[in-house]
């Protein structure tokens, strides 16, 4: 397994930024690292073969988007978080994907995750009930389990339990059976997170690099605050921490000149290797 890449597809909350009309500072700012989309994330990679793979965390309702900026130009298998709307309603763009390769592509989620998108998207685990022939995707739907890693192609994913206000939701710690002295990886993705609960803790050892919500400073019920994430961070005691899924409130500039050393706020389109 060879040149690694994690990819920021989208780093900003539920709304995107900028907000609809909203006139605020960050809406209307001319650093491309305030215009964010909804949260998601590629991880692409060679595998053992010589053969490209790519695989989504969540698909937001800008993935079309997110895949023509940033060139997603393959798709071997989805990992979902959780159900929420900013981070599922992209999964009809994944048909021009099964189109290219030419085969069906894997969806892992929890239980309730996998239901959801059953429900939302009948017409593309039920496309026999669709009253015309229509291009949809193909996918096959796989239980996913906290704390039972999914190997793909040399990568292992393994889902960790957070919690989203009362929500529980996985995350991800990734890696390989043998990550290189300077490598990105282990890594661990926490996104849409409120609270971390004591048996997660242990999972997070060693990680190099942690993806951590950290939605404004304001308190909310169901996102950590800056200052949150950045007690998290320091006790996790990654050597590189990113923080995603920011609102309107965090201007980029004036947020990251304020944060610790080793940590920072994701932008659209970083890419860690």
């Amino acid at each position: 397994m060879r040149d690694f890449k994690f990819k920021f597809l989208g780093t900003g909350t539920s709304s995107g930024i900028p907000v609809i009309g909203c006139d605020c500072a960050v809406c209307t700012s001319a650093d491309p690292k305030d215009n964010r989309l909804r949260t998601s994330a590629a991880v692409e990679w060679i595998d053992d073969s010589g053969k490209p793979r790519t695989v989504l965390i969540d698909t937001s309702p800008d993935l079309r988007q997110q895949a023509l900026r940033f060139g997603i130009k393959r798709l071997d298998a989805i990992l979902y978080t959780h159900n929420h709307v900013d981070h599922t309603f992209g999964l009809d763009e994944v048909r021009r994907y099964n189109a290219m390769q030419g085969q069906a592509i894997d969806v892992y989620a929890e239980a309730p995750t996998l239901a959801f998108l059953k429900r939302i998207f009948g017409h593309i685990f039920e496309s026999e009930k669709n009253i015309n022939q229509s291009f949809v995707a193909t996918l096959i739907a796989w239980p996913l389990e906290i704390g039972k890693a999914v190997e793909l192609h040399g990568v292992r994913f393994t889902p960790l339990r957070v919690l989203h206000g009362r929500l529980p939701i996985a995350g991800f710690r990734i890696e390989t059976a043998n990550d290189a002295a300077g490598s990105i990886l282990p890594l661990a993705y926490l996104t849409d997170v409120s609270a971390i609960p004591p048996e997660t803790w242990p999972q997070l050892r060693g990680v190099r690099t942690l993806v951590l919500d950290a939605l404004r400073h304001r308190h909310h019920p169901t996102h950590l605050t800056i200052g949150q994430a950045v007690s998290i961070a320091h006790e996790i005691g990654a050597e590189q921490t990113y923080f995603v899924h920011m609102t309107h409130d965090i201007s980029h500039a004036e947020t990251q000149n304020d944060l610790p050393e080793r940590m920072m706020l994701a932008w659209d389109g970083l890419e860690l290797s």
